[in-house]
C-alpha cells in the first residue's frame, strides 16, 4: 500500500516514544492517593490531556494543581522511557518542515521523553499547554498542520490511542495507527493498522511525501 501526503503529524507516547511503564506508574500512585481505581486512571490517561483526565475522574479537585504534580512526577520518571522501533529512522528521513510532533504531553514533559528516549528534539512540537482543547478535539492537529503550513487533508497523523484517531479523523485527516498501546480491534477508525513502524518507509519526493506500507 502507498499512501502520498505532504506532511506528517506523529503523537508521542505510543508511537514514537515507549513510555507506558511511566504512565502506569505515575497515574497509579495519582489514583491510590486520590481513592480511584488505577486501572481505570490509566486507561483513561493514555492519548489525553492530564488535566482533563483528572477533570474526567476526580471533579471535586483543582484539575491545574493536580496537573502540575502529575507532569512533575511524569518527568521525574524515566525509568524504562525508550525510543520505539522505526522511531529514529523516520524522524531522521523526514525533513524538518514536512513534520511536527503533536502530543497530549506538556512542553517540559514531551521534551524530557524525547530526551530520554534519545530522540532528536523536533523543530515543530504542539503540546497540551499550547491548545485550549486536547485530542479527541480535532484541535492539536489542526495547529500541527498550521504550524506546518499545510491543510489538514495533506497531513498524514501516526496514532496509537482511539482518542487521537478521533482528534485526526475529526480534522479530516489520514490516520495510520500502531498497537503498542491499544488492541487493534480499538484502532479500527485509522486508514490503516500496521504492527509497528517498522512496516512502514518515507520517500520524499519533489511535491510530497510517499509513505509505503509493506
Amino acid at each position: 500500500m502507498i499512501l502520498t501526503c505532504q506532511a506528517v503529524l506523529f503523537d508521542l507516547d505510543g508511537v514514537l516514544v515507549d513510555s507506558t511503564p511511566a504512565v502506569a506508574r505515575v497515574w497509579s500512585r495519582w489514583a491510590l492517593a486520590h481513592g480511584i481505581e488505577p486501572e481505570r486512571a490509566i486507561a483513561h490517561a493514555h492519548g489525553r490531556r492530564s488535566v482533563e483526565t483528572v477533570r474526567a475522574l476526580a471533579p471535586e479537585l483543582n484539575a491545574e494543581e493536580e496537573n502540575l504534580k502529575v507532569e512533575q512526577m511524569e518527568i521525574d520518571d524515566k525509568e524504562g522511557v525508550t525510543a520505539l522501533p522505526g522511531a529514529a529512522r523516520l524522524l531522521t528521513t523526514l525533513p524538518q518542515e514536512r513534520f511536527a510532533i503533536v502530543t497530549s504531553a506538556t512542553m517540559p514533559l514531551a521534551r524530557a521523553r524525547i530526551g530520554y528516549a534519545g530522540l532528536p528534539l523536533p523543530e515543530h512540537l504542539v503540546t497540551a499547554d499550547q491548545v485550549s482543547e486536547g485530542k479527541p478535539s480535532p484541535e492539536p492537529y489542526l495547529k500541527g498542520a498550521a504550524l506546518l503550513g499545510f491543510s489538514a487533508q495533506d497531513c498524514l497523523v501516526i496514532e496509537d490511542a482511539p482518542a487521537g484517531i478521533a482528534s485526526a479523523r475529526n480534522a479530516g485527516m489520514q490516520v495510520i495507527a500502531v498497537p503498542t498501546t491499544y488492541p487493534a480491534g480499538a484502532l479500527s477508525d485509522a486508514t490503516v493498522i500496521l504492527p509497528s513502524l517498522l512496516a512502514m518507509s518515507v520517500q520524499v519526493l519533489s511535491h510530497s511525501l510517499q509513505i509505503n506500507i509493506s
